[in-house]
């Protein structure tokens, strides 16, 4: 048997990887765009800056991923924890 790897998964190409990563582009930039019409009625000043909303979810999203990483050490075990 070959060492070789003849069939790769669908996501491990590299061309479904680039248009993953144009999507991803692509999709990010879409949700900015209804936010150049719609007028806001801000409760707080920096409610109103464009684009406000999507750095939050960025911001709130690798927040929890860090945290989630931090706590990870108290949650997992050793590889032969079920061994014995």
């Amino acid at each position: 048997m070959d060492k070789e790897k003849k069939y790769t998964d669908f996501f491990e190409r590299s061309g479904t990887i680039k248009v993953l990563w144009v999507l991803l582009y692509a999709v990010c930039a879409l949700t900015l765009v209804p936010d150049l019409f719609i007028h806001r009625h801000p409760h707080f000043a920096y409610d109103d800056y464009f684009g406000f909303f999507a750095v939050l979810g960025f911001v709130a999203c690798a927040l929890l991923i860090i945290a989630a990483k931090g706590i990870g050490f108290l949650l997992k075990k050793k590889e032969d924890y079920y061994d014995d």
